[in-house]
């Protein structure tokens, strides 16, 4: 099975090779550090502390663990690999030049080698579910303990993986442990293969999110100075076709609130130009955050065309939409606005977070549209009641205080690990 494998990832990079060099002929940050997709120009490392984050969202989840590992192994140095260039500038924005960054290999055999026997990590960490089978093997031969941190698996998923058993049993036979968010999660892993004594459920460390203290007075500051005094609400995140469904519920919503304002942050920065282009057809006065201006009494849109300030455009605004889910892209983080205090707005497609959207939806914190009508609806709603969005962010933000802790059993298993043992 493992051949066969083998044999189409090889095949697949013709394909691979040539999509990733027409997106860096649109998009120059696809043009870094390119050769560390095929196993070239990794930095030199020993016994390292590796921790994959596929891209922004699990940079952002994994900051308090990265910091907390910091801190108790503070004479490992630390590695952060990422797929994509936006979750690489995260890693910068976050921690500077206080930990490595590199990108992860294509699931090349020859690519990963080079991978291990430049970076020589002593622990490898992957957040939520990446299951790369010759990574994973990687580790294995080299007896470096490998954590699924957050690790979660769709029943989809698991109907999906089971066509291919034999190799992913045999992928998750390789001493890993699975420190799953859920006992439904951990129950998915074991019936694809991982070892019982192995899998634990250590909950969501998304739920322990670090915000800086000073955000909230840092975001009304940025309200007063930028928007002045009117009602505001947030479309984060969002993508292609999601954006002109946002504007046609924003056209709606002035007829009632002529002086809200939207605040319009696109997920990819890309896209960032056409975004505004938009904007600008649909007839909308906007300022973006780049023009460094305020917005005067006829300004209905502020794109957020910058890089790692959404927080504090959400500590900014009294409503949050959160995006990739009007469009199925399956939905971006709700943790984060609820944190804030904010009253959540949510499209359909949730299914990257599925159990807490679930969690947020069934506890009244969280209303799901379906549309740019219903969109409408719900941010007038809550304009118009201030108890029931005062109510739906209290929810919210109870969800978020009493689910944490999953930082701190994690912890627990990573302890022995250092001196290479583990456990079970």
């Amino acid at each position: 099975m493992r051949v066969l494998y083998n044999l189409l990832i090889y095949l697949l990079q013709v394909p691979l090779a040539f999509y990733w060099l027409v997106r860096a002929l649109w998009n120059r940050s696809y043009r870094d550090r390119l050769g560390q997709r095929f196993g070239l120009g990794y930095p030199l490392l020993d016994r390292c502390i590796w921790i994959h984050a596929v891209s922004v969202g699990e940079v952002q989840a994994a900051v308090p663990l990265v910091r907390a590992i910091q801190k108790r192994f503070p004479d490992h140095p630390m590695l952060i690999t990422t797929v994509t260039p936006t979750g690489a500038a995260r890693v910068e924005a976050n921690f500077g030049d206080t930990v490595n960054h590199c990108y992860i290999p294509f699931e090349m055999p020859f690519a990963v080698d080079r991978f291990f026997d430049s970076v020589r990590p002593e622990l490898a960490l992957i957040m939520e579910t990446e299951i790369w089978p010759n990574l994973y093997q990687g580790c294995g031969l080299r007896e470096i303990p490998l954590v699924l941190v957050s690790a979660r698996i769709s029943l989809k998923s698991v109907k999906r993986y089971r066509k291919l058993t034999p190799l992913f049993r045999e992928t998750l036979s390789h001493g890993i442990i699975i420190a799953a968010q859920s006992e439904a999660d951990a129950e998915r892993f074991r019936s694809l293969g991982a070892s019982p004594v192995r899998t634990w459920v250590t909950g969501n460390i998304k739920f322990d999110i670090e915000l800086p203290t000073d955000l909230a007075e840092r975001g009304a500051e940025f309200r007063r100075r930028v928007f002045g005094d009117r009602p505001v609400w947030v479309a984060a995140s969002t993508h292609d076709n999601e954006e002109q469904q946002v504007l046609t519920a924003h056209r709606q919503l002035l007829e009632r609130f002529p002086e809200l304002l939207l605040v319009l942050v696109p997920r990819h920065p890309e896209r960032f130009s056409s975004v505004a282009d938009l904007v600008k057809r649909e007839g909308f006065s906007q300022v973006a955050r780049t023009e460094e201006r305020s917005c005067d009494a006829s300004t209905s849109v502020f794109l957020g065309d910058t890089m790692g300030e959404l927080p504090l455009f959400y500590a900014a605004s009294d409503i949050a939409f959160v995006g990739g889910s009007l469009v199925p892209i399956g939905g971006h983080n709700l943790l984060e606005p609820a944190a804030l205090g904010m009253p959540l707005v949510s499209g359909p497609h949730v299914y990257n977070a599925q159990e807490i959207s679930d969690m947020f939806i069934g506890l009244g914190a969280c209303r799901i549209v379906d549309d740019p009508g219903q969109l409408a609806v719900a941010i007038e709603e809550l304009l118009s009641d201030p108890t029931e969005a005062a109510a739906r962010s209290g929810r919210g933000l109870a969800i978020v205080k009493q689910n944490r802790g999953a930082l701190a059993r994690l912890l627990e298993l990573l302890d022995p690990l250092i001196g290479g043992e583990r456990p079970g």
